[in-house]
């Protein structure tokens, strides 16, 4: 049976997954290549390795919701992400689902269920 730690370890990843998602969306509103947004979500606090976000970049461009384009800056190639039209479109649902969703959860967690 597993520990009560591993339990919460793997309960915090499910939630924190579908956050990262809606948290990334929206950091991209404006352009960033990979380390200025790890860098940007982090003083947000939302910490995220690069182990997990470039894949979930890579899945989100390859879902339409972002547009990328490489370009050389400080003599370096780099890979500058922005959301999409689509992924505007996407993103503003999302927040409406998230901000309906928080609400409830909210709700009940104070015990007071609406």
């Amino acid at each position: 049976m597993p520990s009560e730690a591993d339990i919460f370890e793997t309960l915090r990843l499910e939630l924190r997954r579908g956050s990262l998602i809606l948290a990334v969306l929206g950091q991209l509103r404006a352009e960033h290549y990979g380390y200025t947004l790890r860098k940007a979500l982090a003083e947000a606090g939302v910490e995220i390795d690069e182990g997990a976000l470039y894949p979930m970049l890579r899945r989100l461009e390859d879902q339409g919701l972002l547009t990328s384009e490489w370009r050389v800056e400080e003599r370096r190639n780099k890979r500058f992400y922005r959301l999409s039209a689509e992924g505007e479109a996407v993103l503003g649902r999302l927040v409406e689902e998230w901000a309906g969703l928080n609400a409830s959860v909210d709700a009940i967690l104070k015990g007071t269920p609406q």
